[in-house]
């Protein structure tokens, strides 16, 4: 039986989590749950997990939290930052999902690390704004940290069993998300409507923009260079629109490995939790014969402006990627409440990234200041 935190349970990755653990009572127990706001929907998962511990990071929501709490449940609230790290650090705990969005999730990351827990990481901005930093943290503690996105968990397990050095390169797949086959100029006046329209994936609304603009593939970029330790220039990003092969590691004898699976996310989150095993699961299986065929196709850096900036930032080093992902934030949040239009987003992100002056090494506290800065930069340059 392995003891299971999770931070963000009311999202996607979060809910999916529990979704796992309720099909395999006998394996995983849950034991705290941290959440925003979404109170209503964390109030349901007390009442079947029966969490030890709830951090709620809206102090108002979880003081509201405390006074619609049955008198029967003696789950202890707590809330804001100290909260989620307190949820990182549980003793009870053996394994944390990191399924927070943006750079929230940083810090309890590092307070789990420090704790020498497991982490399931689906959340990642945390290695894209402090890779080096949270890797080293790692390495010293000797913690695994082991990827939920369905790419990096792809790679990760085609590389169980390898020696990271025979990697010759490291291929990324994309759906290539709703906007596919279109050029600029069809995109100039897209919805947030049209962008959350994701083809293949159920996700979060941050994420399916990402998608849309492919920032999420940059970001996955980046994360995936610090979770395996290769260079960027080994690592290629291939759009595949049925979503069937997750990510292939190509070795230096030339073999290609591949992961491959329906579009689920419940298959890398059951694996990450239940790694080194695999447990059987009632998850539907694929079927080559119906799907019928599977097609590759290379990224369309001039349309999806954003998948090249987040290689430029990540090859120029330092704090880049962590102004790329805090300019990045601000703006898909600035796009969902209809300030911006959808080429805004690389553009100011260009200009954030123009702007900065790069740390080479930063510390947490820089780290920290950086982004603060790129976001008060944006917004105060889209004004």
């Amino acid at each position: 039986m392995k003891n299971i935190a999770i931070l963000g349970s009311t999202g996607s990755i979060g809910t999916q989590a529990l979704e796992v653990a309720r099909n395999n009572k006998d394996k995983f127990n849950i034991v705290a749950l941290a959440a925003n706001t979404n109170i209503y929907k964390l109030l349901e998962q007390i009442k079947e997990f029966k969490p030890k511990v709830i951090a709620v990071y809206d102090e108002n929501k979880a003081k509201e939290l405390k006074e619609i709490l049955p008198n029967n449940i003696s789950t202890e609230i707590c809330w804001g930052m100290e909260g989620l790290k307190l949820i990182a650090s549980l003793e009870e705990a053996d394994i944390l999902i990191t399924a927070l969005i943006g750079m929230i999730g940083l810090i309890p990351t590092l307070e789990a690390i420090k704790e020498r827990k497991t982490i399931a990481l689906a959340n990642k901005e945390t290695l894209v704004t402090a890779g080096n930093l949270v890797m080293k943290k790692a390495k010293e503690k000797g913690v695994n940290i082991i990827p939920v996105d369905s790419e990096h968990s792809a790679i990760f397990q085609c590389l169980n069993g390898e020696n990271n050095k025979s990697i010759e390169k490291l291929i990324l797949t994309a759906s290539g998300g709703p906007f596919r086959n279109r050029k600029k100029e069809e995109l100039l006046t897209v919805t947030k409507n049209e962008a959350l329209k994701h083809p293949n994936w159920s996700m979060g609304r941050k994420i399916s923009i990402d998608s849309a603009t492919l920032m999420n593939k940059g970001l996955e970029v980046i994360e995936a260079k610090w979770l395996f330790d290769v260079d960027v220039e080994d690592i290629e990003v291939l759009v595949h629109p049925q979503s069937i092969i997750h990510s292939m590691v190509q070795f230096k004898d030339s073999s290609v490995v591949a992961q491959l699976g329906n579009p689920d996310m419940k298959l890398p989150i059951q694996y990450a939790l239940s790694y080194p095993d695999r447990i059987h699961s009632d998850f539907e299986r694929l079927d080559l014969a119906k799907i019928s065929s599977l097609t590759f196709e290379k990224p369309d850096m001039d349309t999806f402006p954003c998948l090249e900036l987040a290689y430029e930032s990540l090859k120029n080093g330092g704090t880049y990627p962590t102004v790329l992902n805090a300019a990045n934030e601000v703006l898909v949040s600035e796009f969902l409440n209809d300030n911006i239009k959808f080429y805004d987003i690389p553009l100011y992100i260009e200009k954030a990234l123009e702007k900065h002056s790069s740390v080479k090494n930063p510390t947490l506290e820089e780290i920290l200041y950086i982004d603060n800065w790129s976001r008060q930069f944006i917004k105060e340059t889209i004004k």
